[in-house]
């Protein structure tokens, strides 16, 4: 028990990752394994105790059914932040797919690029299913992602059965081969191509409503079980029902590629507000109106004023001057 000593038992993180543990291998699912690259308890799986981090993970997710990734083998990685679970992993693929890059962290709805959308009473074993749902989606420009062809993936799914990827020290290797080794007793054949299908079927990518269905199998394949718990002291709390980790999924799809594929747009390519001056200066007009009363007062000024002098010159005699007579 030299590692449980490593870790403190109290710290909520540390807690909420044993009950995962016990909770992955009290109830295995077909379509995916998991587990942290050290098992504090060598009760819980003696196989896999290592002397390595319990906040990092290694696993494998079978291809979701009905797809051009059907039958593959999926190896990678997911790192668990210190303050596990109020902030959400980070996941890094090592298996070819043509959906994923490998070895780099890819932008997901339940990844560490999208934290406002990540949940606590979710789960190591909500985030695989939320990955598998999302393998037949289109990568839509997101970080991490790619758009292969699906006679490219198809291949790339019949590569990955051969052997599991090589990466990290011996004992994480240990682990990788033994995981591939009991995925490979689970994993379906990779079907064929129907030879009547076209070049263009083929090529094209998955529609949206093809994506959604493919969501809801890949979810509804895994049983998911657990007690609902608002601590993360107590038992480990139900993962979200099968439709509202989907809603997430397309939710996250569409807010992955808006939030990241467009974070290079120069900025010059962003429309500019004037600026309006600090200290403008205003000319004041007055109204059309205004202007009128003030030309008829003084037109009716100057009547008056030559209305005055006639009377004056009549008055001394000199109103002949003013008339043209003499």
């Amino acid at each position: 028990m030299e590692a449980t000593a490593k870790y403190n038992r109290g710290n909520p993180a540390v807690k909420r990752i044993l009950q995962e543990v016990k909770e992955m291998q009290s109830n295995p699912s077909p379509d995916f394994m998991a587990m942290p690259l050290e098992v504090p308890d060598p009760t819980l799986h003696p196989a896999f105790t290592y002397p390595e981090d319990i906040f990092e993970w290694q696993f494998a997710i079978l291809g979701p059914r009905d797809s051009e990734f059907e039958g593959g083998i999926y190896h990678g990685r997911i790192q668990l932040p210190s303050d596990y679970p109020f902030k959400p992993p980070s996941f890094m693929l090592l298996t070819p797919s043509g959906r994923f890059e490998i070895q780099k962290k890819i932008c997901l709805s339940i990844s560490n690029y999208h934290p406002e959308h990540w949940q606590p009473s979710w789960s190591v074993r909500t985030a695989l299913v939320a990955l598998i749902a999302f393998m037949p989606t289109p990568g839509g420009g997101a970080l991490g992602s790619l758009d292969f062809k699906k006679e490219d993936r198809r291949a790339l799914a019949i590569k990955s059965r051969e052997a599991p990827p090589k990466f990290g020290s011996a004992e994480r290797q240990k682990v990788i081969d033994e995981i591939h080794e009991q995925m490979l007793s689970r994993a379906p054949p990779v079907p064929q191509l129907l030879t009547n299908e076209t070049n263009e079927e083929t090529n094209q990518l998955p529609a949206s409503d093809s994506s959604d269905e493919h969501a809801h199998k890949a979810v509804g394949g895994v049983n998911t079980s657990g007690s609902n718990s608002d601590s993360v002291n107590n038992d480990l709390p139900r993962p979200d029902s099968e439709s509202e980790i989907v809603q997430h999924i397309v939710e996250g799809r569409t807010e992955g590629v808006s939030n990241h594929s467009r974070a290079n747009l120069s900025r010059e390519s962003i429309p500019r507000v004037a600026q309006t001056p600090q200290n403008p200066v205003v000319a004041i007009q007055k109204p059309k109106h205004d202007r009128l009363l003030t030309l008829a007062a003084f037109g009716l000024t100057l009547a008056i004023m030559a209305l005055v002098i006639k009377k004056f010159f009549k008055i001394n005699g000199l109103a002949g001057y003013i008339e043209g007579k003499f």
